[in-house]
């Protein structure tokens, strides 16, 4: 390969590292150019499935920061360089190895950090970004409709109290005058020993006439 052939291709390398949220390395050997063509429909468009050659590879990783161990460049190497949900990739992987054994996952580089195939693995058995949002979104739904529900039930009990407080009010006003009855009794009561003052005076009067 030329040289500027090599840098050219280092330096897409080098971009491809860069831009990748997930990248996962693999050994091809023993696959045929059909099921390679497979395996990139497999993986989707938002993943780029290359061959590369090592030394360019760890150039590159290097110039991207990224710190790939000698063994995951050992024998012929494709990598995986995801751009899209890093677990949808591992699905793909994982269901493609199923069919076809001769697909090596030797780890690979997620979240900055390096990983094993086993862990690339797991990373295949979790539920992906697609189903976790539409999961979320069906867990909101379910609690605004609780909450409408509260909300609603709530509207109709005091809808349903209303007539009850108008009542109170009511009796209260009608107990008002039967307050002011009370307050007047004691003049009534003031007014009486006027009564029993004037009775000894008549009595006064009728003993002499006899």
């Amino acid at each position: 390969m030329a040289r500027s052939d090599k840098e050219a291709a280092v330096a897409g390398l080098t971009e491809d590292f860069r831009t990748a949220s997930a990248t996962v390395l693999t050994e091809y050997r023993g696959l045929t150019v059909a099921q390679m063509k497979q395996l990139r429909r497999s993986l989707g468009a938002d993943t780029k499935y290359s061959v590369v050659k090592n030394t360019l590879t760890k150039i590159a990783a290097k110039s991207a920061g990224v710190d790939l161990a000698d063994d995951l460049l050992a024998g012929p190497s494709a990598i995986a360089f995801v751009k899209g949900d890093p677990i949808d990739a591992a699905k793909g992987l994982k269901n493609f190895q199923k069919e076809n054994p001769a697909l090596v996952i030797k780890g690979g580089i997620f979240d900055g950090k390096a990983v094993t195939s086993a862990e690339i693995m797991q990373l295949a058995d979790l539920e992906s970004r697609e189903v976790l949002l539409a999961k979320l979104a069906g867990m909101m739904k379910g609690t605004m409709a609780k909450a409408a529900r509260t909300f609603d039930a709530l509207r109709i009990k005091l809808e349903a109290g209303a007539p009850a407080e108008a009542s109170s009010d009511a009796a209260v006003a009608t107990e008002a005058p039967a307050a002011e009855v009370t307050t007047e009794a004691p003049a009534a009561e003031e007014a009486a020993p006027v009564v029993e003052a004037e009775a000894p005076v008549a009595e006064a009067t009728e003993t002499p006439a006899e």
